[in-house]
């Protein structure tokens, strides 16, 4: 289970990174927090890659005073989507017709969907961005999709200042990659260990049988 684990935290990270260079080549708009990265890139001459891990680290010293703590997948997904990324665009070309750069966009959605699934369903912990976003909705009491709005509304208007590139793929992004990952999540997700007392007695399967989930260890 642990190989299994692994082999998908890193696959989903690759992948996420990949998708993040596919977007920057169809050139029709990023994600929020990549409109950041983008914009602090093309003020600062650093690559893209270098940028995403250094704003992952910067956003984890935010953690501290939401009391979060980092897991291991944290910190892999802090280094590991930054470095794919930069080989992505050291591997794929930009296209200049506007059926390639649609046919681009549409594949950066669905894979960084399934790279999302991936890293998540490993159960590894959430990245640096998801984790700001869950820690302030805790510490606050708003809702997650009200912390979310606020984080992103922020990074988007900084980075758009910064000159990153915003457009119709940062709609469609926004649009489509939360009912994808919704559906692709349970594919991927790595159930939950059951603890050793719980498998004796049975009241584990019961319940696993009940409710239609892993139970997770304490």
């Amino acid at each position: 289970m642990m190989i299994r684990r692994l082999v998908q935290l890193f696959t989903g990270l690759a992948m996420y990174g990949i998708s993040l260079a596919m977007f920057i080549r169809a050139g029709l708009g990023l994600d929020p927090w990549d409109v950041f990265h983008q914009g602090v890139a093309g003020r600062t001459g650093l690559s893209i890659g270098a940028v995403v891990i250094i704003i992952s680290f910067l956003v984890l010293l935010l953690w501290i005073p939401l009391r979060q703590r980092p897991g291991f997948g944290t910190l892999c997904n802090a280094v590991l989507v930054g470095v794919f990324a930069d080989v992505g665009l050291a591997l794929i070309p930009s296209f200049s017709h506007l059926g390639g750069q649609i046919a681009l966009l549409g594949g950066a959605v669905l894979l960084n969907a399934v790279a999302s699934a991936c890293y998540i369903g490993a159960r590894f912990g959430p990245g640096a961005r998801d984790g700001l976003m869950t820690g302030l909705a805790r510490r606050t009491g708003w809702s997650v999709r009200v912390s979310r709005t606020l984080i992103e509304v922020v990074v988007l208007a900084a980075g758009w200042l910064l000159g990153g590139s915003v457009g119709v793929g940062t709609v469609v992004y926004a649009l489509a990659i939360g009912p994808l990952v919704q559906l692709l999540l349970p594919r991927f997700m790595v159930p939950a260990a059951v603890p050793a007392q719980v498998r004796a007695d049975g009241s584990g399967n019961e319940a696993a049988e009940e409710t239609g989930e892993p139970v997770a260890a304490p």
